[in-house]
């Protein structure tokens, strides 16, 4: 209903614990012991829920018509989603502007046809994309490719203000996505040395996935004839990027101190592990919501508000619209 994906741990299915019980005796006779009370095995669901049915499907839908399946909203799925969820994911795609309606049938426009081509959620897919027109190709293909991976920094609790003080030649005003940006640069003028990752508490490991997903997207580009330039020291373009693609996931200040979301004006905070946690930028964009004690806002670039306008005109019209009513 509001879009957000929340990490929350809950109790397993009957049908998941049997199956951990099966492990235990796979290669010799074993025992499971289980950690709870058969009361409370008894209250377990049955079977977990399908993750086709907990997820955002904007990838799928868009994926069923690339493959040119006659119609979507009808599909057989095994474990069919809600009308909602495949709603919810036919308006995202929309105002990427990925799909359009012809004849009463759901198509893919020129530009789905392309974001299809990428193995990424569909709003990264559409910043790629984007790229050429802000002249930024070469950071926005390093940026994704970051963002696609398992964080490439580690913070060590115990060595806090090492890490801190090492980071300091990194962080940028503008945001997570220039700071990881700049931490990429570095790791690429020093080969990816590994001594200079152990100093600088950077995951070599996930900076060389980082290097394989940029290669391979990279690629992706080369075959769709796409210009490939580089912004070198103009951030601006970049955010420019960023504010177009990410303008569904953009929060702003409010005069009380607080964010909220452009889009539900759903209370929102900047995370703690975010180079802007002690900054109030006027206006966001970020990758995703986190729900803990608090909702939390991830990897977050600051934007100009005239931008997410010109991105989508339409969609902050009928926004104010709702917001008035």
């Amino acid at each position: 209903e509001i879009g957000l994906e929340v990490l929350a741990v809950q109790r397993v299915s009957k049908a998941q614990a049997w199956q951990r019980t099966g492990r235990a005796g796979r290669e010799d006779s074993g025992i499971c012991y289980r950690l709870y009370t058969e009361d409370e095995f008894e209250k377990f669901d049955k079977m977990t829920i399908p993750e086709i049915q907990r997820c955002n499907l904007a990838s799928v839908l868009l994926q069923l018509l690339a493959l040119r399946i006659p119609n979507v909203l009808t599909f057989d799925f095994m474990s069919k989603p809600s009308p909602e969820a495949i709603q919810a994911a036919i308006e995202q795609l929309d105002l990427l502007g990925a799909v359009e309606r012809k004849e009463d049938q759901l198509v893919l426009t020129p530009l789905g046809r392309k974001m299809a081509a990428f193995p990424l959620e569909p709003k990264f897919s559409k910043t790629i994309l984007l790229s050429p027109k802000f002249h930024c190709t070469e950071e926005i293909l390093t940026i994704v490719s970051l963002l696609s991976v398992d964080s490439v920094l580690y913070n060590p609790p115990a060595r806090r203000d090492e890490v801190q003080s090492v980071r300091k030649k990194f962080i940028s005003s503008e945001g997570d996505h220039l700071t990881l940006l700049s931490v990429y640069r570095a790791f690429k003028n020093v080969s990816g040395n590994k001594e200079w990752c152990k100093e600088n508490f950077v995951n070599s490991r996930n900076m060389m996935l980082v290097s394989d997903v940029r290669a391979q997207l990279r690629d992706i580009c080369v075959k769709l004839s796409m210009p490939i330039e580089s912004s070198r020291s103009d951030t601006g373009n970049i955010r420019r990027c960023l504010a177009h693609s990410l303008f569904m996931n953009a929060a702003e200040l409010q005069p009380d101190g607080t964010y909220r979301t452009v889009d539900s004006h759903q209370l929102v905070a900047i995370h703690p592990s975010s180079v802007l946690f002690h900054c109030k930028p006027a206006c966001v964009v970020y990758n995703g919501l986190l729900h803990t004690n608090k909702c939390y806002m991830r990897d977050l670039c600051v934007v100009d508000a005239d931008w997410l306008y010109d991105a989508a005109p339409d969609y902050f019209r009928r926004k104010l619209r709702t917001a008035k009513n």
